[in-house]
Order: C-alpha cells, then sequence, then structure tokens
C-alpha cells in the first residue's frame, strides 16, 4: 500500500501575492529579532491550527541551534517526549534545553494535559534568555475561534501575537466550525446556521473582540491561516489576505500541506 507524502507549505503576504518561503521564524520576522540579541515571547491565539504552528516554530529553533521554551496560559496536550514536562523544575529545564534543545512544560492537568504553570515558575521560565512561545488560548480542535470575555489568556510581557484560522471553515456552518457559535452570531450579525465566508475570517481576524483581542499594544500582530492545503483552498486564502489588507493588516502568513 502507498503512503502519501506531504511537504509543509510557507506563504507571506506580500504585493498582492502569496510568495513560498521555508521558515516560518522568517516569516514572522524572527530571525532579525535573535540577530539583534532580543528574545521573542510569542503568543498563538485563535483556533485550528495553535499547537501545529507551535511545533513548527520549536522545530525552527532547534534545527538552527537556538534553545527554546513552550509552554501554556491555558492548556495543551502533553506528548510522549522527553522533552514534555509536568511540573517545573529549574534542573530539569536545564537538562532537556541541553539535551534536547526544546522544553515543553506545564502543570499536571487533567486528560493527559498541561497547564498554566503557578506566578512564581512562571516568572522564572520568562526570565530565561531564550525564545519563549505560548500557546495561549483553546478551541476544543474547531477552526475558527470568537473568544469569551476571560479570553485569551494574553502575557504583558508577549512581544508577537499569531492569530489561527483554519481555511476549512469557509462554506460551512457557523454552528459546526466555531468555538462560542453564540458569540459569533453576535459579531458577526448571522445565524449559527449560516455559513463561514471570506468575509468573516477577516472581519474577526481584524476585530479588537476577536482575533486582536487581548493583544499587547508594542505586540508584532500576525493572522496565521491554515490548512492552505490545495489550490482552491490558496486562493481562498489569497482572497482574505486581500480583505485584511485593506483593514490595514498585513502581516498575514498562510501555511499547509502539499503533496509530493
Amino acid at each position: 500500500m502507498s503512503v502519501t507524502a506531504w511537504n509543509k507549505m510557507i506563504y507571506i503576504y506580500s504585493g498582492d501575492r502569496l510568495h513560498k518561503t521555508d521558515s516560518l521564524r522568517q516569516a514572522l520576522k524572527l530571525e532579525k529579532e535573535v540577530l539583534r540579541g532580543q528574545r521573542p515571547v510569542v503568543s498563538v491565539v485563535g483556533a485550528g491550527g495553535k499547537t501545529t504552528t507551535l511545533h513548527r516554530l520549536a522545530d525552527e529553533y532547534v534545527r538552527s541551534g537556538v534553545p527554546v521554551l513552550v509552554t501554556t496560559t491555558t492548556h495543551i496536550m502533553k506528548e510522549d517526549r522527553e522533552w514534555f514536562l509536568s511540573g517545573f523544575s529549574e534542573e530539569k529545564v536545564e537538562e532537556q534545553l541541553q539535551k534536547s534543545g526544546q522544553v515543553w512544560v506545564g502543570e499536571p492537568a487533567y486528560s493527559g494535559k498541561l497547564g498554566r504553570l503557578s506566578d512564581a515558575p512562571l516568572e522564572k521560565l520568562l526570565k530565561r534568555d531564550v525564545p519563549v512561545l505560548i500557546e495561549a488560548d483553546g478551541a476544543r480542535r474547531l477552526p475558527v475561534k470568537v473568544p469569551a470575555e476571560h479570553e485569551p489568556v494574553i502575557l504583558p510581557c508577549t512581544t508577537h501575537v499569531l492569530s489561527v484560522y483554519g481555511l476549512d471553515s469557509v462554506g460551512k456552518k457557523i454552528e459546526d466550525t466555531v468555538f462560542r457559535p453564540e458569540l459569533a452570531e453576535i459579531l458577526l450579525k448571522k445565524k449559527r446556521t449560516e455559513c463561514v465566508t471570506e468575509e468573516d475570517i477577516a472581519r474577526l481576524a481584524a476585530s479588537d473582540l476577536a482575533g486582536r483581542k487581548g493583544c499587547p499594544g508594542m505586540a508584532v500582530y500576525t493572522v496565521v491561516l491554515n490548512k492552505a492545503d490545495d489550490e482552491k483552498l490558496r486562493k481562498t486564502a489569497l482572497a482574505i489576505c486581500r480583505l485584511l489588507d485593506d483593514r490595514g493588516i498585513r502581516q498575514v502568513i498562510v501555511t499547509g500541506r502539499e503533496k509530493f
């Protein structure tokens, strides 16, 4: 039986077009942060693809020889890998950074997840002179999220906010694809039985009540359109990029997979 192989694809929106790049760090301009000796604190919010985005970024840092820390202000799934730590220990964090180049750490939580660290260990983590990546939102694996009053949980020290949307939501009903559909009805002025459109994604991503909610004033805000796995979805992504451009949001990245 043959197995389909996939390449991870990353595109930058610029000049009314999508341009392919090999590096998510480069697309986010995080390379420049490292070169200037600045340590980025990246908070990932929204829906479909947050953990995948964190993995991509962490793997790029490790491959380039830059140690990286990953944590959460909400919850994240714990994986069966030695660099996933349940509970904070400075000794174990240092050991795994030296051994694996990355550490994913949080407090033990329900259903095999990691939860937010308490204030003291979180402060110690943030004092380390390495990039910190944070899953700062939850969406129960749905492709679109409209945050409640207490969401997302973005730390004030955040330098970059990535707001993630799954392109597979377009053309499907709000009630089937949006986490907190009752809030989407209010914000989009639509019924939950109506379908998500390109315009809806752009409106949510540009809104201070949705995608930009809680983003610190000095942080770089980037929209990530995920699951652009074929030409049709890449065209959908480009249409959303143009709608966001009209709203003054030009820092947009498109990610997906491509068969080879």
